[in-house]
């Protein structure tokens, strides 16, 4: 398996429920007397450093993170989209971990969106408030990762996105 035809050192990626990060390295490594290749990634969520052997790297869920106008595309989705259908809080709980487990930023955009809506119309309760913080936190690392801006800057775009 080449390694170029995975991701390379640098790239920016995206793994569902960690959020954003980049490739530092690839570094071998002996665990258990068996060598392998490690791909070394650092995730802007907690600056969290995670090691995936490369032949398990194609069955993971990582992908590259989007590009500015896909991203431009999907806050323009959370603002004027509509909200799905009205489920119960077990169906919509449900629904919209696995939108969040996909790893696809529309699909977590759409959690932010719905959840928000939700919000402001009557409290969540605490499960569902936890969902939207993790879903804000996802999509904003990868808006602060792909725009090169802060942490702050990103929940402050999102935030304005969301209301105009």
């Amino acid at each position: 398996m080449e390694v170029d035809s995975l991701f390379q050192v640098g790239d920016e990626i995206f793994y569902p429920m960690h959020g954003a990060g980049v490739i530092e390295a690839i570094e071998e490594k002996e665990i258990l007397g068996e060598k392998k290749q490690y791909f070394v990634m650092t995730f802007t969520i907690n600056q969290l450093q995670v090691m995936i052997p490369l032949e398990k790297m194609q069955q993971s869920s990582i992908r590259r993170a989007v590009d500015i106008r896909t991203m431009e595309s999907i806050l323009r989705f959370v603002h004027h989209g509509e909200s799905g259908e009205s489920l119960s809080y077990k169906e919509r709980y449900k629904v919209n971990m696995e939108k969040m487990k996909t790893g696809k930023t529309k699909e977590c955009a759409e959690v932010v969106r719905d959840l928000t809506r939700m919000d402001k119309e009557k409290a969540l309760n605490s499960s569902e408030k936890v969902m939207l913080r993790n879903a804000r936190k996802y999509l904003i690392s990868e808006m602060g990762l792909i725009n090169g801006i802060t942490e702050n800057e990103a929940t402050d775009l999102l935030n304005y996105r969301i209301a105009n």
